[in-house]
């Protein structure tokens, strides 16, 4: 029986490395060294120097600058989005973040599958809540999502990142399913 062929990369073309401006060579340099692979994503963004730049300082400004709300939660709410909107590259990316940053493998499938049969703190449950529902229906959240969200410990701050990451992986996850963007298979062994 023929082994199934496993796609990897992207389904559009890009220009190669060494047209890359000297920064960006570096920097994919860097996540070469940290991650052992450069994200599918960063490949597909290097279309444009200026595109990719903005999502670099975006995606690090939202998921590893300082904020109220955790790395894990921040992934955790990737995660939740990505699974609504069926994204496969962030799914695949986004939980093995869960999985390395939680330390627990089943809690990156449980919020792939179905977030709420996870376990999980009031504070957390809640974030996951205005995640889903700020993506499968925006144009019902309302103050008494914001209301409990603060009734769980937010502050105001916490909320707006909360909304900014909603906000950024539903954009993400639309790019990457126009392109058909195929998460690295790096992904799908990391954290296991």
């Amino acid at each position: 029986m023929p082994q199934p062929k496993h796609v990897t990369g992207l389904k559009i073309r890009r220009p190669t490395r060494a047209k890359l401006e000297p920064d960006m060579q570096k920097y994919f340099g860097i996540c070469e060294q940290k991650l052992g692979f450069v994200p599918n994503v960063l490949e597909a963004y290097s279309f444009e120097p200026t595109k990719l730049r903005a999502f670099i300082n975006m995606y690090n400004e939202l998921m590893l600058a300082e904020s109220g709300l955790s790395k894990l939660e921040r992934e955790m709410m990737a995660v939740v989005v990505s699974s609504e909107n069926r994204c496969y590259y962030c799914l695949t990316a986004h939980g093995a973040a869960v999985r390395q940053l939680s330390g627990d493998p089943q809690l990156g499938e449980m919020l792939v599958m179905n977030w709420r049969t996870a376990p999980l703190p009031a504070r957390q449950r809640a974030l996951l809540a205005f995640a889903h529902k700020l993506t499968a229906a925006p144009a019902e959240v309302g103050e008494e999502d914001r209301a409990a969200l603060r009734a769980a410990g937010l502050t105001e701050k916490d909320i707006w990142d909360a909304a900014s990451v909603v906000g950024f992986f539903n954009y993400t996850n639309r790019v990457a399913t126009a392109t058909d963007m195929m998460p690295n298979p790096e992904y799908h062994e990391q954290a296991r």
